[in-house]
């Protein structure tokens, strides 16, 4: 009798979550238009069973809180339709008793404040923060001096695997390019595993695969990689020689995000060239200040 009114009850919890979700949502956002006679807050029940692509009765039981078998595939379309959001979606999923799709998403949000100062303060150290699909977005100054600025670079092409394949300046900087490029490309391929089938992955391979010859040949190689010790030995353009200890740590609050840390190697003067970097800027900076005033 217990399990059987827990049943019920979580029926009624998934039906109603429904309801509330389909109330806030628009006819707008959907693209449908308002009318003149809508008595309902947000979209009806059969403008929701259209979008989703299942029947009107069903989805109705399914408000009401019958006891119906759903599918991920339907929770995934209507997830899309109510346009939930990550957490929204997992409990929807939840409540059907059902294994969310593994995707791929972006980061769409700048980063915390408290984040960025820790970026900030790595100030012998070049670091970036990344989301799961290898787009850079934060970094710190260090970073900016050492690879390239980042702000300058399109959003779109901001993505570690991206620039590692496509842009000049970045490749150069690598002592052994190839070393370093198959590495990378062994360890995207075995953090996107889970998302084989994302669209958004289909088409940057795609993509990729038009743009590098390498990328087209290494990736069809299908070879996997875990983050490991690894060393980094660049040809800088103004101090030459940099050699970095990289770091990967998880975001503790943020498990989409990473925090990539290249430590300059003890046993070198990386630190130094750093250093002077940093001074370089800081110079050119104070100059550009002062030229701007007597302006």
């Amino acid at each position: 009798m217990k399990n059987l009114n827990s049943e019920k009850q979580r029926y009624k919890e998934l039906g109603d979550f429904l309801k509330t979700r389909r109330d806030r949502i628009l006819p707008s956002q959907v693209g449908l238009s308002e009318g003149l006679r809508r008595r309902t807050p947000g979209l009806r029940r059969e403008e929701v069973a259209a979008l989703a692509g299942i029947g009107l009765t069903w989805y109705t039981w399914l408000e009401q809180g019958r006891p119906i078998q759903v599918s991920a595939q339907v929770i995934e379309s209507l997830s899309r339709v109510l346009m939930l959001d990550k957490q929204e979606r997992i409990h929807l999923y939840t409540l059907a008793k059902q294994v969310p799709q593994a995707d791929i998403t972006s980061y769409e949000r700048t980063v915390s404040p408290m984040l960025q100062h820790v970026l900030d303060n790595l100030v012998l150290s070049p670091a970036f923060i990344m989301d799961t699909r290898w787009n850079i977005i934060a970094w710190n100054k260090a970073a900016c001096l050492v690879f390239t600025d980042f702000s300058k670079i399109n959003m779109h092409k901001r993505n570690m695997v991206w620039m590692m394949f496509t842009n000049a300046n970045y490749k150069q900087l690598f002592i052994d390019w190839k070393f370093h490029a198959q590495g990378m490309l062994a360890r995207f391929r075995s953090n996107c595993g889970q998302y084989i089938e994302d669209p958004w992955l289909v088409q940057f391979v795609q993509e990729l695969k038009r743009e590098s010859m390498e990328f087209d040949l290494w990736w069809s190689k299908h070879d996997v990689q875990r983050n490991s010790e690894i060393y980094k030995k660049l040809n800088h353009p103004i101090v030459g020689t940099l050699v970095f200890e990289f770091s990967s740590f998880e975001v503790s609050d943020d498990p989409s995000l990473k925090l990539i840390v290249n430590t300059p190697f003890s046993e070198t003067d990386t630190d130094m060239k750093i250093k002077l970097l940093l001074d370089k800027c800081f110079f050119k900076f104070k100059v550009t200040q002062e030229l701007n005033i007597k302006g």
